[in-house]
């Protein structure tokens, strides 16, 4: 939009997709000004608009990505759940405890092939997800990999629940709670992931639709 338009042909451009704009500022950038109002819609209208403008609706950049193998006619909602090779064990029980939900997660370790390229997969899960859940198992704040799965998700824009199991969030994720384990079941925590993002703008429409199509789920 910012490359695209003037101030006035994204507030027309807008107006046809239903969006009240007299309640936004212009200000000095074009950029932040888009992001505002578009932050407050919902995911049905970002996706209606990014095929407006022929971008990957899955993506905020336009890039075009392939879903990984995992996903690949998976109709569920798509929670990729950031978390430490060791701790893999959780990962894998949350994932389960999340398809009672319609929740599709990605667990690299349970996800990818031995010969299927590592990163190549874990970059489509990254840049096609609808929301992320990050394990925050002692030593996630180290961990290279993990901080970068975050900053993409963050850079798009995305969802992310920081998941406390033993360490606190850093960076700008610990801007919102944690969600904190209180020695609760998989089961348990699955239910509140599956709340926290029913109410959400960013992905309450997405985990509908989700649940809408429960039966497609490929579990």
């Amino acid at each position: 939009l910012q490359a695209r338009y003037t101030f006035q042909q994204i507030d027309r451009f807008l107006e046809g997709f239903g969006v009240d704009v007299r309640q936004y500022a212009y200000g000095t950038s074009k950029r932040v000004y888009a992001a505002d109002i578009l932050s407050e819609q919902p995911e049905s209208m970002l996706r209606a608009i990014a095929e407006e403008l022929e971008l990957d609706p899955a993506t905020s950049s336009g890039r075009t990505t392939d879903y990984p193998e995992a996903w690949k006619g998976a109709t569920g909602f798509r929670l990729f759940i950031s978390h430490l090779s060791k701790d893999k064990d959780v990962a894998h029980k949350l994932r389960a405890a999340l398809a009672e939900h319609s929740i599709f997660g990605f667990v690299a370790h349970d996800d990818i092939e031995p010969t299927t390229a590592w990163e190549r997969e874990i970059e489509r899960a990254l840049w096609t997800m609808d929301a992320m859940v990050a394990v925050l198992t002692e030593g996630f704040r180290a961990s290279v990999w993990c901080q970068q799965e975050v900053g993409i998700a963050l850079g798009r824009g995305a969802k992310v629940i920081s998941f406390k199991w033993g360490e606190d969030p850093v960076g700008f994720i610990s801007k919102e709670q944690a969600l904190p384990r209180r020695n609760r079941t998989a089961i348990e925590i699955a239910k509140e992931i599956d709340r926290l993002l029913a109410k959400d703008p960013r992905t309450a429409d997405r985990l509908m639709a989700a649940k809408g199509k429960a039966d497609a789920v490929p579990f």
